[in-house]
């Protein structure tokens, strides 16, 4: 069985982008950047959103081929581009670079894949991780908070039915202020 991961750039507010959907307040550091590709690196499985797949099937895919392509960058595009995704969309006609479509529900199709999956798996997407989070399917959240303060917008965490209690396993700090929080949720 996997371990199911949900984690993001985060506003000090508790945003992933802000009210007009930007997420450029979120400047990583190159250590923040490493620490991310680490992660994706490891990762064998990630489940997508529509709109955070088109994002990031937008520049991704051809990221390593830019002039100005730094070696974080390289490495991330060949990393994002290999990783196997599952991509939950009722309107995309197909989907490319080692992702497959999935027109089911979300709820039980993570459920499946978790069960059926070794290793580390990612749900990466606010709008996807919602009802995945509400039925308590998360094992472990990844929180890298930026010293910015949007004012509204996407939160991280959706509402909740109840309470989700969690345990620290790590607190990192990065350059600029940036800090990670790592945490188990503690399933009863």
């Amino acid at each position: 069985m996997g371990k199911l991961i949900y984690g993001f750039n985060v506003s000090v507010d508790g945003y992933i982008a802000d009210a007009q959907g930007n997420i450029d307040w979120s400047d990583p550091s190159e250590e923040l950047h490493q620490y991310w590709n680490d992660f994706e690196r490891e990762t064998a499985l990630s489940f997508y959103g529509r709109r955070l797949y088109e994002l990031m099937s937008a520049y991704w895919p051809t990221a390593d081929k830019t002039p100005d392509a730094t070696p974080l960058i390289v490495d991330f595009a060949h990393i994002w581009r290999d990783m196997p995704k599952v991509v939950f969309s009722r309107t995309l006609e197909s989907v490319d670079w080692n992702s497959r479509l999935e027109r089911g529900d979300p709820v039980e199709v993570v459920t499946k894949l978790k069960a059926e999956t070794d290793g580390r798996l990612e749900v990466a997407g606010a709008t996807l991780a919602a009802p995945v989070v509400q039925a308590g399917l998360v094992d472990e959240y990844r929180i890298v908070v930026s010293p910015t303060a949007v004012g509204g917008g996407t939160p991280f965490f959706p509402t909740l039915p109840s309470w989700i209690s969690l345990r620290l396993l790590e607190n990192r700090t990065f350059p600029g202020g940036t800090v990670l929080l790592r945490y188990e949720a503690k399933h009863d």
